[in-house]
Formats: C-alpha cells, sequence, structure tokens
C-alpha cells in the first residue's frame, strides 16, 4: 500500500483500506504524542500552507503536525502570496513545489486545490473547499471508532445544511466504512443526487445505506451519532441568517433529539460552534433574531455525550497521518 507523493484531496480518491491504514497510523501517532515518543521523520522537509478561509483548528492541526514530524511550515493567508492575483494557481503550484516538499490548501473553489494538485510536484491536501473537507471526516471517524471500538454497521445522522463540505465527506467516508449514513434537512437544503449517486453504490458494496429526509423523526432510535455544523459557513452573506434559521431552527440539536436517538449515542460538530452568547456573531444574531442557542444547545454542547474536544484533537492526528504517508520516501507497507 503506497501513498508516497499522492495527493489528498477527496476521501472518494481512496479505497477502504488506505482509509483505514490511515487511522492505524493515525491512532500510532496518538499513542506516540502522548507518551512523548520523538517522531520527527522529516527534519530536512518544509511544507506552505496556503489559507484562503482562515480557520483555527485545521491551521494548528497542520503546524503542530508538522512540527511534531520535524517539518518547517511557511503560513500565508490571502495576503500572503500573489496566487490568483498576480500569479497563476498553476504558476503558484510551479513556484511552491520547486521550494517546499508538501503544499495544503483551505479555500473556496475545488477547482483551485485540484489545479494546485496537477501542477505541483510535490503532494497536496485538501484542508477544505466549499465541495469536500477530508481531513475533517478522517479525524471524525477516528474519533467514533475510538468512542465505540468499531465503524461498521453504526449510523452516523447528520443534521442540519446538508449540502455542505462537511456533509459531503462525511457521506463519502460512512459509505467506504460501512457506517449507515442519514443526512436530515429541509429538502431546500439537501444534498445534491450526485452527490448521492456516487456514495450508494459504495455504500451497497460495504453493507450500509445512505438516507436523505427532511423528517427529524427519521434518527428516532437509530443514530449512534448526532452531527450538525454551524447554520451559515464562512463566505456566506450575514443577510442569510434569518432565511436559515427559519429553515433549520426544527433541526436545532437538543437533549430531547439526543434522548430520542440510541441510548449511547454522541453529539459531534466541526467546530467552531454557537451554542451560547460568547462570540460577536452569536451575540449579532442574538440581538436581530432573540436566539441564544443556534445548531446545538449549550445542554447538549456541554454534556457527557458530546465529544467535540476529542475529536478537534484527533484532526491533528489524522492530518500527521495524511502527511507522513504521503512524504515518506521509504515505501508505505
Amino acid at each position: 500500500m503506497d501513498f508516497t507523493g499522492r495527493d489528498f484531496l477527496r476521501i472518494l480518491d481512496f479505497s477502504e483500506d488506505e482509509l483505514r491504514y490511515m487511522l492505524v497510523v493515525a491512532r500510532k501517532f496518538k499513542e506516540m504524542k502522548r507518551a512523548g515518543q520523538n517522531h520527527k521523520y522529516f527534519p530536512n522537509k518544509n511544507i506552505a500552507i496556503l489559507f484562503e478561509k482562515t480557520s483555527t483548528r485545521t491551521r494548528c492541526s497542520f503546524e503542530v503536525g508538522a512540527y511534531d514530524l520535524g517539518m518547517g511550515v511557511t503560513y500565508l493567508d490571502p495576503t500572503g502570496s500573489q496566487m490568483g492575483h498576480k500569479e497563476s494557481i498553476a504558476d503558484t503550484a510551479r513556484v511552491l513545489s520547486r521550494l517546499y516538499d508538501g503544499i495544503e490548501y483551505r479555500g473556496f473553489d475545488q477547482s483551485v486545490v485540484d489545479t494546485l494538485a496537477e501542477y505541483s510536484d510535490v503532494p497536496v491536501w485538501n484542508g477544505l473547499t466549499d465541495e469536500c473537507h477530508p481531513t475533517q471526516a478522517l479525524g471524525d471517524f477516528m474519533t467514533i471508532e475510538e468512542h465505540f471500538g468499531y465503524l461498521k454497521g453504526l449510523t452516523l445522522a447528520f443534521v442540519g445544511d446538508t449540502r455542505n463540505n462537511v456533509a459531503n465527506s462525511l457521506m463519502t467516508m460512512s459509505a467506504k466504512m460501512g457506517v449507515n449514513f442519514i443526512a436530515c434537512g429541509p429538502a431546500s437544503l439537501a444534498t445534491s443526487d450526485e452527490m448521492v449517486t456516487k456514495c450508494r453504490p459504495i455504500a451497497e458494496k460495504n453493507g450500509c445505506t445512505i438516507t436523505v429526509t427532511d423528517d427529524i423523526r427519521a434518527l428516532d432510535g437509530k443514530a449512534d451519532v448526532i452531527y450538525t455544523d454551524v447554520w451559515l459557513s464562512l463566505g456566506e452573506p450575514a443577510e442569510k441568517w434569518g432565511e436559515r434559521i427559519n429553515l433549520l431552527k426544527p433541526y436545532q440539536v437538543t437533549m430531547d433529539l439526543m434522548n430520542r436517538a440510541k441510548p449511547t449515542a454522541v453529539f459531534l460538530h466541526c467546530l467552531p460552534s454557537f451554542h451560547d452568547l460568547n462570540t460577536s456573531i452569536a451575540r449579532d444574531v442574538h440581538e436581530k433574531y432573540g436566539l441564544s442557542e443556534m445548531e446545538v444547545t449549550d445542554e447538549v454542547f456541554n454534556s457527557e455525550r458530546s465529544i467535540v474536544f476529542e475529536q478537534a484533537e484527533n484532526r491533528m492526528h489524522t492530518i500527521k497521518s495524511v502527511m507522513f504517508l504521503t512524504l515518506w520516501e521509504g515505501g508505505n507497507k
């Protein structure tokens, strides 16, 4: 099983066995990190991380993961390079791959990271695009497996705007890992038929199902994991808050919803979350619309059923696994 030099752009690009191996390596890195074991395997390598969309978890996971592996890191925000302004994406890829051993991109259009990969001579990693969020899904499934001890046969329900990048990658990862997936949200925000068409044959092969529904009762007694995300993504106009609140309030993750799922169900969120009024955006929404909690209640978010901070940590371990496997020149076994 050889990952050397490969890009990490979509979950769909990797087989079930390859994804499983990434999770195995991630767990090993977590053990080593917690035991304080040195794993600086790449002391002479450097990576560039390009961020057109800001982030806490993705940036820190790539930076700390790279440092743990012994690498240097250059962070470039939208003002830190000429990509797309004075220099084409293709030319940027050619330049950076002469200077760095790996390139991460987090931004908007999937075509940008695809173009970087096409013209780069080094691995390119997708830190998030509007289409998908593969490093998030990998970390999420590490967390789910850690908690339950297995994956195959579980049911993961994504509640809310099921068109979004996280839901797309979770659906794909579920299909690959034999996990039943429920996309539950308003019909006007339903995941694309194209995405479902791609994933259903994979799910059938792996003995699991994909369900798209607007009926929140579909989670009753079935969901092992309830997952949600913010109701308005970064880059979308604030004027849409009113519309999204009206559409998504019935899909808010409350303790009642958690109790209607399986008794052992846990809560996941890719973060950041608007579960209280301790952010400027939440206070603005509260002032305009009267909501003190949005996609999840504070009761759920801070309950024992919430494993969101273990989930956040696991982003780093899985990202480290992806970087290690694609940069390792000794061959992967």
